[in-house]
């Protein structure tokens, strides 16, 4: 489109369009960069961003229709029951956003075309053709849900752990305040994370372009370009990939593994603990079932660059230097499987976390002495010392009555509940979230990645208040969820932003949607637990081995009952990884001395926080699990120009 004056306010009323106004200063101090926004006055300066979104709008299209949100809201029940139900199978199912997004294309077309045209107390339930900002308000309601609401897993770790019951308003009340109380952090952070252009959020640009195809009402190109619709094209593949998955997720649940190194000598241990999937290294490096592969996330909206620098972090910490402390005996990590989610004893056996505690729930120093010290797989361990370095890596308009209510929330829970977590505690943990938002929504707005914030409020709280696991995991979960829900807060406003939509429907949507998938779930997950035998146990016959739940609980003993200074402090056994502090602040420094000298050095292309931080779900996956991610490249990528990571924020 070319940079013409803009329309008037007069031609805008007529033509139901309005251009999307000029894109605002970037963050970034980078003269090229502003030269070329002030060249695109209608456009973003970033041809990803260009191809995925439109540059005009309709201000009169329906948005927050009441069919939009009946729909919208039907999702919000759906996907987080069953993601709910799955989270606690591995390897576990996930259905996200997307789903809703191509299922209520057809149904809404369905009801655009037959439902009346009435209204029932001055609501429309047809006002006409279904528009693609409706589309939007459902598929950001389906999505908010998807996943697991971070603090179920609070509840499921004192059933399964420590043996108590929580109620269900202690539990609704806990849910509610994590995740919504950030939703106000992300609209403070709106100004910097959504309006610049360069915080460009990939994994929205996939979504837009489903968008831009589903409404678009013809094909690009010229004349008639002949063969099946997209419509048909869409129906073999889904019915195609649907059977295919009977093979590695039912048929022959082998392929879902794929340890076909392993099945050639079944009885070397060496053998199987690199290239083993379950408790090895993944270097088998294949897998046939989706579900292994986006276990940390689909692989096809993250930058390949971004993906590079993952993959090197696994071959590095994970191939190279897990065997090597492994093989050496380093943490007494050969009594142990190289990679495991649970936590063991002396005798090698799975730690009991029962034998250390007192009656009342804390911690018992005369029983830890009589019992054991806690040992950990060795890559369980090396994840710990990655989250240090990360979190040291990277330093260098929305009404406020959601957060009150929500503060309100989380005071309750803590000082009505038998929690033993103060209140100033929970105040630190909303600060160290609002403290990390900003460079880490930097991040993940560039590379598709987000740094956890989970291991470092694990480690202030720990030594902040030791022996208390209830407070340990809720103080981790308000420092580190609130963070996480504010950035996708962000991400769904940058979406509202790329799609048109106004902000006042898109806060509601998600503050609702949010309070519906989060009650939601906290039903499924009690009727999980009356419901499935052996749940959360390792051999259960179903896969219900709650490996999420499993590490969340493990972190509970680490932090909460034994506490960091009986593990990592100064002559403990795990000390030495204290020393990834300093290391996560020292490698970019060095490397920006080494590019100054050398500009033409392969560093340039290196992104410490992405290595750091990328294979940050190890565990509950596995580096099976990422390596296939990284063989799920979406090449194309590779070919076409993307966005200098240098041009956009230096690390």
């Amino acid at each position: 489109m070319s940079s013409s004056t803009l329309p008037t306010e007069e031609t805008l009323h007529e033509e139901k369009k309005h251009y999307v106004i000029k894109p605002l200063v970037d963050l970034v101090d980078d003269p090229n960069l502003e030269q070329d926004a002030e060249g695109l006055e209608d456009d973003s300066p970033y041809p990803e961003v260009r191809a995925a979104v439109a540059n005009t709008d309709d201000p009169d299209m329906p948005c927050a229709t009441f069919r939009a949100w009946f729909v919208g809201l039907v999702w919000a029940v759906i996907i987080p029951g069953l993601d709910q139900f799955f989270f606690f199978r591995y390897p576990s199912v996930t259905i996200t956003g997307i789903v809703a997004q191509l299922i209520s294309f057809p149904i809404m077309r369905v009801w655009a075309r037959f439902v009346p045209a009435v209204k029932i107390f001055g609501v429309s339930l047809n006002p006409g053709p279904f528009s693609i900002k409706e589309h939007v308000i459902i598929t950001i309601m389906a999505n908010v849900g998807s996943g697991s609401a971070y603090a179920t897993d609070i509840i499921a770790v004192q059933r399964v752990f420590y043996n108590q019951s929580p109620s269900f308003g202690y539990s609704w009340m806990l849910v509610m305040s994590t995740q919504l109380i950030g939703f106000s952090i992300g609209g403070i952070a709106r100004r910097f994370l959504v309006q610049p252009p360069s915080m460009i959020w990939p994994s929205n640009l996939v979504t837009c372009t489903l968008f831009n195809t589903l409404h678009s009402q013809q094909y690009a190109g010229i004349g008639s370009r002949g063969g099946i619709s997209r419509e048909r094209f869409f129906l073999y593949v889904f019915i195609g990939s649907f059977c295919w998955y009977f093979l590695p997720g039912y048929l022959f649940g082998a392929l879902s593994y794929f340890n076909w190194v392993c099945w050639i000598v079944p009885e070397n241990v060496v053998i199987n603990q690199l290239f083993g999937t379950a408790s090895g290294l993944g270097m088998s490096v294949a897998t046939l079932d989706w579900a292994q592969i986006t276990f940390i996330g689909s692989p096809l909206a993250t930058p390949w660059w971004a993906e590079a620098n993952v993959a090197a972090a696994i071959v590095i910490f994970f191939w190279i230097i897990t065997p090597i402390l492994y093989y050496t005996n380093t943490w007494y990590s050969k009594y142990m499987p190289i990679s495991s989610t649970g936590s063991f004893d002396n005798t090698g056996n799975a730690y009991d976390v029962t034998r250390i505690l007192t009656p009342e729930g804390t911690f018992d120093p005369d029983k830890y002495k009589a019992y054991s010290t806690l040992f950990l797989s060795t890559t369980f361990a090396l994840s710990y010392g990655l989250s240090f370095a990360s979190v040291t890596d990277f330093l260098l308009a929305i009404p406020e009555q959601i957060t009150v209510i929500m503060f309100i929330f989380g005071v309750v829970c803590i000082e009505v509940w038998h929690t033993e977590m103060p209140v100033w505690a929970f105040i630190l943990a909303l600060f160290i979230s609002f403290f990390y938002i900003l460079p880490i929504g930097m991040i993940q707005a560039i590379t598709n990645q987000q740094v956890g914030l989970n291991v470092i409020t694990e480690l202030i709280i720990g030594y902040a208040l030791p022996g208390r696991p209830i407070a340990m995991m809720m103080f981790k979960t308000w420092g580190y969820i609130t963070m996480a829900q504010a950035l996708l807060f962000t991400s769904d406003f940058k979406l509202g932003h790329y799609m048109k939509v106004p902000p006042r429907p898109m806060f509601w949507c998600q503050v609702i949607a949010t309070a519906v998938a989060g009650t939601v779930q906290l039903g499924v997950q009690s009727w999980v637990f009356s419901n499935i035998p052996d749940i959360c146990t390792k051999h259960q016959k179903d896969g219900f081995s709650c490996p999420n739940t499993t590490v969340f609980g493990t972190a509970s003993i680490i932090w909460g009952v034994i506490g960091p200074a009986r593990l990592f402090s100064g002559g403990q056994l795990f000390n030495g990884l204290m020393w990834c502090f300093l290391i996560g602040a020292a490698i970019p420094v060095l490397s920006y001395l080494v590019q100054k000298r050398y500009p033409s050095s392969f560093l340039k292309y290196v992104n410490w926080p992405v290595i750091f931080t990328g294979t940050g779900l190890i565990p509950p996956a596995t580096p099976s699990n990422y390596v296939t991610w990284i063989s799920n490249i979406d090449y194309h990528h590779i070919l076409l120009p993307s966005v200098p990571q240098e041009r956009i924020y230096r690390f």
